[in-house]
């Protein structure tokens, strides 16, 4: 794992749509805010690594936070083709 890069891209995440997502993954050891991540802890920084890089959904949806839409994930890949009536 790259620590200087885990920094680099935690500046960019929404840090609470983050934890959310990686808590539907039943991972929730993770802080609860930016400010909370200690960045000289190898196994928090692993931790990060590990929800942000090697977990994948195979099966499941991904829900927009806007419109609350649901597009579905089959076989790891989600469907996000809008059908006729939504465009």
């Amino acid at each position: 794992f790259n620590q200087e890069f885990l920094v680099k891209m935690m500046e960019r995440l929404d840090w609470s749509a983050f934890v959310a997502a990686a808590k539907t993954l039943k991972k929730d050891d993770l802080p609860g805010t930016k400010e909370e991540v200690d960045t000289s802890s190898e196994d928090q920084m692993k931790l990060i690594h590990h929800c942000l890089m090697e977990l994948n959904v195979v099966t499941g949806n991904l829900v927009c936070t806007e419109t609350g839409r649901k597009f579905p994930i089959q076989a790891g890949i989600p469907n996000m083709l809008l059908v006729q009536d939504e465009l």
